[in-house]
């Protein structure tokens, strides 16, 4: 059994990564009911809950169907951290999470986020602060290293366990990388199999098949996996995984009446969420992989995303799902 504290994940915990702009209460509502153990939120700037910015603020929103559930946070300035823990410990999470990994330069530029990996000792010092302002457990997410001179993953991840982190999930890739090239999971094993180390580790990075998820957990032996591009827009990915690894044998895959009802719950919870115009904008992100490999399909896609109006993208959907014989998977 995975623990964080005495947060019982079971004996290989899927996680959702905490995806900017994508891991928000609706998706997260749907990654729950598909088999995800723990999930974290968009990442939320510290300055911006200092300042009280209503889109940080909202980044909060947890609902107790949800739990176990994280909240994630980044910043540059050790101070402004700390007085975010706290105004983030008032709304009740499972735990705090710390990034240490978005590669994205307006974040970066300031220092925070995958930026503190240039800075080792002050992403210690954070963190110990951190660690002594929350009664909560603190987790962390980071990357192997700034660049390919600096991957200090395995040393830093001692040094994060001594001051108190109680998990880290690591992305086997550098922030030079962002996202190309493969992520490279080797050090995420040394890590893991670093005899030093007692908390749960997990890896991330390009796990796209339960087949690639059964390969990677016997080969590097980490303690779960955190699923993030796999899982927008295909919810279903945590129970194919876990099924996966349970049986050998894949599940069948979502029919096209599935993928229209996860898609009209998605818009729903979105719109009831955000509001309309903005629940109908960041669904556009969803729909192409909602249905993904379906022929004949441009012109629906095409009319779900530049669509303004709720009504006119639910009649759509409900045509899409009445008419399955139209359309055919390749």
């Amino acid at each position: 059994m995975v623990k964080i504290r005495d947060i019982e994940l079971g004996d290989f915990p899927l996680l959702l990564a905490p995806m900017e702009d994508v891991s928000d209460p609706p998706f997260r509502a749907l990654c729950k009911k598909h088999g995800a153990d723990l999930m974290y939120t968009e990442f939320i700037s510290s300055e911006g809950l200092i300042r009280d910015a209503a889109k940080s603020v909202q980044k909060m929103d947890i609902y107790e169907y949800e739990r176990p559930v994280g909240i994630q946070i980044f910043g540059h300035d050790i101070e402004s951290m700390k007085e975010a823990t706290r105004i983030i410990e008032k709304t009740n999470p499972d735990i705090i999470d710390i990034n240490f990994g978005c590669p994205v330069k307006k974040v970066t530029c300031k220092g925070a986020g995958a930026g503190m990996l240039q800075d080792i000792p002050k992403l210690i010092k954070m963190t110990n602060e951190i660690v002594r302002t929350t009664n909560l457990p603190v987790t962390v997410k980071t990357r192997l290293g700034w660049d390919d001179k600096t991957k200090f993953v395995v040393s830093t991840a001692e040094k994060l366990q001594d001051v108190g982190v109680e998990a880290i999930s690591i992305h086997g890739r550098t922030r030079v990388q962002l996202y190309k090239g493969d992520a490279d999971w080797s050090l995420i094993g040394e890590v893991k199999n670093n005899p030093r180390m007692r908390i749960p580790i997990f890896g991330n990075g390009d796990i796209d098949s339960p087949e690639k998820a059964v390969e990677y957990k016997n080969r590097y032996g980490v303690d779960g996996i955190m699923i993030g591009r796999a899982s927008i827009g295909y919810p279903w990915f945590f129970n194919e995984v876990k099924h996966f690894i349970k049986t050998g044998t894949h599940l069948p895959t979502p029919s096209l009446k599935d993928r229209v009802a996860a898609a009209r719950d998605h818009l729903q919870m979105s719109v009831n969420w955000k509001g309309e115009s903005l629940g109908i904008a960041e669904m556009k992100r969803h729909y192409t992989n909602y249905f993904k490999g379906i022929s004949h399909f441009k012109e629906f896609r095409f009319k779900l995303v530049t669509s303004t109006d709720l009504q006119e993208v639910m009649d759509l959907l409900d045509y899409i799902s009445n008419h399955e014989e139209e359309f055919v998977f390749v």
